[in-house]
C-alpha cells in the first residue's frame, strides 16, 4: 500500500493549482494565434500547459511516496541424520534405501508449509545428508549446540533427529540442550535388543613410555548373554606386518551383565612408536566380532628432558608454566626459588628464569653456568627484573625503563617469524587473551633476536618486541618481556574449556628453546608421533646453507611408506623461509617416511617413523539407546517415532500450529526519483510543442 505525503503543508496544493492556471491563462487566453484555426485548440494548449506547470509547481513541495511491503517467512524445520558407522549395523540394504526414500519424502512434504533445512551430524555438523553412515564418532550435544547458535533467533519450528540414541563424545544431549525452545521429534534407528556379544570395552593406556621401563594397560572386558561362555584375552606386539603374542589370559564369563578389569604390564624394550593389539577370541553365536580387538599405540622415548623453573618469588606464573610442561610427557619440570636453590644446573636440559636477574639477586652464578655448559634459558621479565643485568645477560632484545609505572600489553603474531609454525586458531585466538604486564620503556631487537609477539597496546600495534627467541654463542634463549602469563591459561580454559591455545604457545615456544643443538642441516619435524585416523598428518621442514641460513630455494620431497612396503610420493610445500606439508588422512597402521632434497652440491636426507591408530568407538555399542531419544522428545513437546512412521511426523508438526512470521517493511523515496513523473512532464510539454509546430505557430 502506497501513502503520499509533502514535506510542507497539503493546502500549498492550491498555489501551485493557481500557477498553473495562472501560466496557462496568460499564455493562451488572450492568444488569437490558433482561434482562427480550430476553435477548441486554445483550450487543449492552455490546458496541456496547465498540467505541466501545476506538476512541477507540486514536486517544489518535496512530496514523499511511503510504502508497506509485507513478506511471510515460513517456519523451520530442521530434519538432521545420524552419521555414525552405528546406525548402518541397524540397516540391511533394502531396509536402509526404504528408510532414505521415506526420509526425502518427508523432506519433501514438509517444504510445502516450512522451510527445511537438512543437517548430517556424527563427528561433525555439515549440511546436506549423504546417507553414507560413515562417520566414526557420535556427538549429538555438539549438533544441538550449532542449531542453538544457527537458528536461535530465527523462527525455529521443530527439529527432526533420527538417530539410535548412541552417543560416544559430548555430554548428555537431554542435559546440553536446555537453551532451545522448540519440540524435539526424535526418529528411533537401531536395535535395542541385547544381542550375544563379547566386548573389549575400553584400552586404558599411557602414551607415552620411556626405554627400559614397565608401563601398565588396563583393559575392560564386557560381554551381554553370554553367561557360561569361555574367552582369551591375548596381547600382540605388531611389528613390520607380524605379530608376536606377549601375553593371554582365560576370562569365564559368569553372567549375562558381565564386566571385568584386567591390568597387565607390559615392557618398553625398543625406542620409537610401538604398536600393540588387544583382543578376545570370539564365543560361540557371537553377533559380531568387529568389537573384539583393539589396536594402541605407544610412543617408547629413549630420554627425558628436565627444566627447572627457577623464580625470584612465589609467583602464579610459575605453577601455570610447570602445568603446562608436564602436560608433554618428554619433560619433568621443577619448581625451585633461587635464594634456596641448591641443585646441580647440570642436572637439567634448560631454565626457565622468571624475573631473574632480579632487583635483589642477579642470579649471575647461575647464568654463567648456564652459558659454559650451553643449557637453554628462558628469560621471563617482571617487576622484580633487574633490566640492566638482563640486557647483559642475553643477546636477543635490550629494555631501557623510562617509568616505574607499567604497560598492560596483548600479544600480536610477528607475520614473518619462520623458527616454528603455529596454528590458525592460535593467530586468530591470541588478540583477544587478556593483557599481560610489561616494564613502561624502550624495546630494542638486536641481530641475535626473531620477534614471535609484538606488543599491542589497547588498539596500537607496535614494533616492540613481547616474546624473542634465538640463539646467541651456541645457546639458545627466549625473552618474554613480560609476566603474568598465568591469565592467558586460565582465560583459555574460560573460553574454550581446554588449554590448546596456551600449550601450543608454551609447548612451542620450550620445544624450540630446549632442543638440543643440531647441526644437520636438513630437518623434518612433526607435532606428535601417533595421529587418530580422522587427523590430518602435518609435517615441518627446515634446510640450512653452508653458513646455517634459514633457506628454502630447492624442492623437498617425501616418500611415506606404510608396513606393507606402500609408497606415498609428497612434494613439500614453501612456507616462509621453512617447507610444510599436509600429508592429508591416512589408513590406519604405522608409516616410516623419508625426505630428501639436494642442496649445494649435496643429497640430504631425512627418515622418521609416526603411526595412525584406529577410532573404534561405533563398534563397541551394539544396542541402540531409545529411552534416551524418548526422554529428549518428553523433554521438548516432541514425541519419538519409529522409521515406519516416519512420514507421520508431517501430521505431528501440523498438530503443533506452528505460525509463520510476517515481517513488514516500510520504504520511504521522493517522487521527484519516480521515472513515470520525468516521462508525464515530458510528454506533457512535447505534446504542447508538436501541436504548436504542427500549425505554425513556431
Amino acid at each position: 500500500m502506497n501513502n503520499l505525503s509533502f514535506q510542507y503543508p497539503t493546502w500549498y496544493l492550491l498555489f501551485c493549482v493557481l500557477a498553473g492556471l495562472a501560466y496557462a491563462l496568460i499564455l493562451y487566453y488572450r492568444d488569437s494565434t490558433f482561434r482562427e484555426m480550430a476553435s477548441r485548440l486554445n483550450i487543449l494548449l492552455g490546458v496541456l500547459r496547465f498540467l505541466a506547470i501545476t506538476v512541477l509547481s507540486a514536486l517544489l513541495l518535496s512530496p514523499l511516496l511511503k510504502s508497506a511491503e509485507i513478506e511471510t517467512k515460513k517456519p523451520l524445520v530442521i530434519l538432521a541424520q545420524d552419521e555414525s558407522e552405528s546406525v548402518l549395523a541397524g540397516f540391511s540394504e533394502e531396509s536402509r534405501e526404504n528408510y532414505q526414500r521415506q526420509f526425502e519424502s518427508l523432506s519433501t512434504s514438509l517444504s510445502d508449509k516450512f522451510e527445511v533445512k537438512q543437517y548430517a551430524f556424527g563427528s561433525s555438523v555439515r549440511e546436506d545428508i549423504p546417507f553414507s553412515f560413515e562417520d566414526k564418532i557420535t556427538n549429538i550435544s555438539a549438533f544441538l549446540g550449532d542449531i542453538y547458535d544457527l537458528y536461535t533467533n530465527q523462527n525455529l519450528g521443530a527439529i527432526v533427529m533420527a538417530t539410535d540414541g548412541i552417543y560416544n563424545e559430548g555430554s548428555n544431549p537431554v542435559y546440553s540442550s536446555a537453551k532451545l525452545a522448540v519440540p524435539i521429534y526424535t526418529v528411533a534407528l537401531g536395535d535395542t535388543t541385547e544381542k550375544r556379544d563379547v566386548v573389549l570395552k575400553r584400552v586404558f593406556h599411557n602414551k607415552i613410555a620411556y626405554l627400559g621401563d614397565k608401563f601398565s594397560i588396563q583393559i575392560d572386558v564386557t560381554a551381554q548373554n553370554a553367561a557360561g561362555a569361555t574367552t582369551t584375552l591375548n596381547v600382540y606386539k605388531i611389528d613390520q606386518g607380524n605379530s608376536r603374542k606377549l601375553q593371554e589370559k582365560v576370562i569365564s564369563i559368569d553372567k549375562n551383565d558381565f564386566f571385568q578389569t584386567e591390568e597387565l604390564i607390559l615392557d618398553a624394550d625398543q625406542a620409537g612408536v610401538q604398536r600393540f593389539r588387544i583382543s578376545v577370541s570370539p564365543i560361540p553365536d557371537e553377533v559380531t566380532t568387529g568389537n573384539n580387538s583393539k589396536d594402541i599405540f605407544i610412543d617408547v622415548l629413549d630420554a627425558r628432558q628436565k627444566i627447572l623453573v627457577l623464580g625470584n618469588s612465589p609467583h602464579p606464573d610459575l605453577t601455570a608454566l610447570k602445568q603446562d610442561i608436564t602436560v608433554n610427557k618428554n619433560y619433568q619440570a621443577e619448581v625451585a626459588y633461587i635464594d634456596n636453590f641448591t641443585g646441580q644446573l647440570a642436572d637439567y636440559d634448560m631454565v626457565i628464569m622468571h624475573q631473574l636477574p632480579s632487583l635483589v639477586n642477579d642470579a649471575t652464578q647461575v647464568i654463567n653456568e648456564a652459558k659454559n655448559r650451553k643449557i637453554p634459558i628462558f628469560y621471563i621479565v617482571g617487576s622484580q627484573s633487574n633490566l640492566r643485568k638482563l640486557n647483559s645477560s642475553q643477546t636477543l632484545v635490550t629494555i631501557s625503563q623510562s617509568a616505574p609505572t607499567p604497560n598492560e600489553v596483548q600479544g600480536r603474531l610477528a607475520p614473518n617469524f619462520s623458527l616454528f609454525t603455529t596454528s590458525e586458531d592460535f593467530a586468530r585466538e591470541l588478540s583477544v587473551f587478556p593483557p599481560l604486564v610489561a616494564p613502561f620503556g624502550d624495546f630494542d631487537l638486536q641481530e641475535d633476536g626473531q620477534v614471535f609477539l609484538y606488543q599491542r597496546i589497547g588498539r596500537i600495534d607496535t614494533r616492540m618486541p613481547l616474546l624473542v627467541m634465538g640463539e646467541s654463542n651456541g645457546q639458545r634463549q627466549g625473552v618474554l618481556c613480560a609476566e603474568g602469563i598465568w591469565k592467558w591459561r586460565l582465560f583459555d580454559y574460560l573460553q574454550h574449556q581446554n588449554h590448546d591455545i596456551f600449550n601450543e604457545l608454551i609447548g612451542k615456544s620450550i620445544q624450540y628453546i630446549s632442543v638440543k643443538e643440531d647441526k644437520r642441516r636438513f630437518r623434518v619435524s612433526l607435532n606428535k608421533n601417533i595421529f587418530n585416523e580422522n587427523e590430518q598428518v602435518l609435517f615441518d621442514a627446515e634446510l640450512y646453507n653452508n653458513s646455517y641460513e634459514l633457506v628454502n630455494e630447492p624442492d623437498v620431497s617425501m616418500v611415506i611408506s606404510d608396513s606393507e612396503g606402500k609408497e606415498f610420493n609428497f612434494v613439500f610445500n614453501k612456507l616462509g623461509r621453512a617447507y610444510s606439508l599436509n600429508a592429508g588422512f591416512l589408513p590406519v597402521g604405522s608409516y616410516t617416511y623419508t625426505a630428501k632434497v639436494f642442496s649445494n652440491g649435496e643429497n640430504l636426507s631425512f627418515a622418521g617413523q609416526f603411526s595412525v591408530e584406529p577410532i573404534q568407538l561405533e563398534v563397541y555399542e551394539t544396542s541402540a539407546d531409545h529411552g534416551l531419544l524418548r526422554l529428549l522428545s518428553d523433554k521438548f513437546g516432541g514425541q519419538l517415532v519409529y522409521p515406519g512412521d516416519l512420514t507421520s511426523v508431517a501430521n505431528l508438526l501440523d498438530a503443533k500450529n506452528i505460525k509463520p512470521v510476517i515481517y513488514e517493511t516500510s520504504k520511504t523515496r521522493s517522487v521527484i526519483n519516480l521515472k513515470w513523473i520525468f516521462f508525464l512532464l515530458l510528454g506533457l510539454l512535447s505534446l504542447e510543442w508538436i501541436v504548436r509546430r504542427y500549425y505554425g505557430a513556431y
